[in-house]
């Protein structure tokens, strides 16, 4: 099947993208301004993906708001509208204008927008943030280079991003310049690639339209920034598994399996400066039960510090099905699409692709990367930018810590929930009693925060509120219970050390 071909580079003029910013904003296209329009519950469907609500609200808007209302419909609805109504919103720039730089064109109905536009709170501001109308908006399949906008993974990436102060911040795979918007705000320097220039247009619509400044260049991996180094690199790049074939830039790497994913992680470590952190979005091959086997590999012969988070599992038909309903293909087109993919997962005898976030910090001195990699699906686990940061310091803190020193240390126990799991043992005439099988600690949106508990150490969590060091807990403990005192410290320092690095247990300060 072939894809519809690539287009112009739109909004290549500066004057125009100025005059559009200035339009939007006169009209009161924010953020702020959609919400009150469309009011929460319109507002809170549209999130979700359900358009009637805001259209009928729209619909309804009074005079005052009539521009902003038909900005709406274009750019966040994709109706068609009057030239009347759109020459209204967008005045005083010209219609033929905005159709020349690619933002509208002509329909039967009116005028339907080219783009999106559409407002982003990142940092307590409102920005604007220019991408290409998704398959939903579109009449037919997307473009092969067709740049996606603000989606779940975008955001999942740019809440995991570490936001410390950085000199200098590489965007690897930049977009719609989503990434490169974020790191703006705690980087001195951006560095943005893609191989699309129609995404580089995009982003530097993106970056002008915020009053921001960029450096975009484009390339594949790391050859537009051959030789140099960050302090932060972050990427979501076209991981997409699949044949080697690439009909849509955006999701298609045009490398066979998840050969992009493993290059750009084996690559990273040239890039990086000494303590500099890499963030990316990654699929892997899974081909049977031990899925950390493959990315294990790759991470281990960087020399970097890791921490691979698998954040779900998808068999092949429904990791298929995912993609090829966001490219917006015909159901034959679709139909013959999925076929051949699937075949090519059979003869690899692909089971599964994992799909995560991998984190990579350099050293800043010789020892042995330490590598963490896990599966953590649960709601509310995601990784954040915090929670990521954390977890490096408490790493540093069990690697640089003796278990003398530990157990000399007063530790407090961080608020967590205790859960138990009970068995019913039944009982004579009806009643019923309960065994309990397993207990746990959990600290809430903590990723992989959760913690199995035995009598001893439900005991000993309770008793860690810093004012007394570990080994005399230990020693109390160890009275109470008729055990040996050293033998009991020997079993438990693990169990505190789990404890530590799932932020669980710190030590007070």
């Amino acid at each position: 099947m072939n894809n519809p071909q690539p287009s112009a580079a739109p909004l290549s003029d500066p004057t125009v993208i100025d005059a559009l910013g200035a339009a939007l904003r006169d009209r009161g296209y924010t953020s702020e301004g959609i919400a009150e329009l469309l009011g929460e519950q319109a507002a809170e469907a549209l999130v979700s993906g359900t358009w009637w609500p805001a259209l009928r609200a729209t619909d309804r808007a009074g005079d005052a708001r009539r521009s902003l209302a038909t900005l709406i419909r274009l750019f966040l609805l994709g109706t068609a509208e009057t030239d009347e109504a759109v020459a209204e919103a967008f005045a005083p720039l010209e219609v033929p204008v905005l159709v020349d730089q690619g933002v509208l064109d002509r329909c039967d109905d009116g005028m339907r927008a080219v783009l999106d536009i559409r407002p982003h709170m990142s940092d307590d501001r409102d920005h604007l943030v220019v991408s290409d109308q998704d398959a939903l908006l579109s009449a037919g399949p997307l473009a092969h280079d067709h740049v996606l906008g603000i989606g779940g993974a975008s955001i999942s990436l740019a809440q995991a991003v570490i936001r410390t102060p950085a000199a200098r911040a590489l965007d690897l795979g930049t977009g719609c310049g989503i990434q490169a918007l974020h790191l703006d705000s705690h980087c001195d320097t951006v560095v943005a690639t893609d191989t699309n220039p129609r995404a580089l247009a995009l982003a530097a619509a993106t970056a002008r339209l915020n009053g921001l400044d960029w450096d975009l260049r484009q390339g594949s991996l790391f050859e537009p920034v051959a030789g140099e180094q960050f302090d932060l690199i972050v990427a979501n790049p076209p991981f997409v598994v699949g044949a080697g074939a690439q009909d849509y830039i955006y999701r298609d790497s045009g490398i066979e399996g998840d050969g992009i994913s493993r290059r750009l992680i084996e690559q990273i470590a040239d890039h990086l400066v000494p303590g500099g952190i890499a963030q990316v979005l990654a699929n892997w091959i899974v081909h049977d039960d031990d899925w950390q086997r493959r990315i294990g590999a790759w991470v281990r012969g960087t020399g970097l510090d890791a921490w691979v988070v698998q954040r779900e599992l998808a068999d092949p038909v429904s990791y298929i099905s995912l993609w090829i309903a966001d490219a917006g293909e015909t159901p034959a087109g679709a139909a013959r699409r999925g076929a051949q993919w699937l075949e090519w997962f059979e003869r690899e005898q692909i089971v599964g692709i994992g799909m995560g976030l991998v984190t990579l910090r350099k050293p800043a001195d010789r020892r042995e990367p330490d590598v963490v990699i896990e599966e953590i699906t649960g709601a509310g686990q995601e990784v954040t930018g915090f929670e990521a940061q954390a977890w490096w310091a408490r790493r540093d803190f069990l690697r640089e810590t003796t278990d003398e020193q530990l157990l000399d240390s007063a530790l407090s126990t961080a608020p967590v929930f205790l859960e138990t799991q009970s068995l019913s043992t039944g009982g004579e005439r009806g009643s019923a009693g309960w065994q309990e099988v397993s207990a746990s600690v959990m600290r809430p949106g903590g990723p992989g925060a959760v913690l199995p508990v035995d009598e001893v150490m439900t005991a000993l969590l309770a008793g860690c509120r810093g004012e007394v060091p570990l080994r005399a807990l230990l020693s109390l403990l160890a009275d109470f219970h008729g055990v040996d005192a050293d033998a009991l410290a020997e079993a438990a320092l693990p169990v505190v050390r789990e404890a530590i690095g799932r932020g669980i247990l710190y030590r007070a300060e």
